[in-house]
């Protein structure tokens, strides 16, 4: 399973965008690999460590717990990460990038 972390706050017009474009990237996945993906949204403004941490750089884009994006999200390169990530959790699978 793969994790997609959106960090962000209430009223984000950046943040409204990148979770546009995660549902976009979710929905181009081939068959199977955006079943293996779970989004979770945390908000800067709920917890005090998020907030000292990332304020500056919402919304936040993080794939397993680490740093993908921030300010602005590739739909392309989220894509890819994601292929990769999937790619890495199940080595038996056919390379997904095939044809892209």
């Amino acid at each position: 399973m793969t994790t997609i972390t959106l960090i962000d706050k209430p009223g984000c017009h950046l943040c409204d965008v990148a979770e546009g474009v995660i549902d976009q990237v979710l929905a181009d996945l081939p068959a199977g690999v955006a079943e293996r993906v779970e989004v979770v949204h945390k908000s800067i403004e709920t917890d005090p460590e998020l907030y000292a941490q990332w304020w500056e750089k919402i919304p936040v884009v993080l794939i397993d717990d680490r740093l993908h994006a921030h300010w602005r999200l590739a739909a392309d390169r989220l894509h890819d990460a994601l292929l990769d990530a999937d790619a890495a959790a199940t080595p038996d699978a056919a390379p997904a990038k095939a044809g892209r």
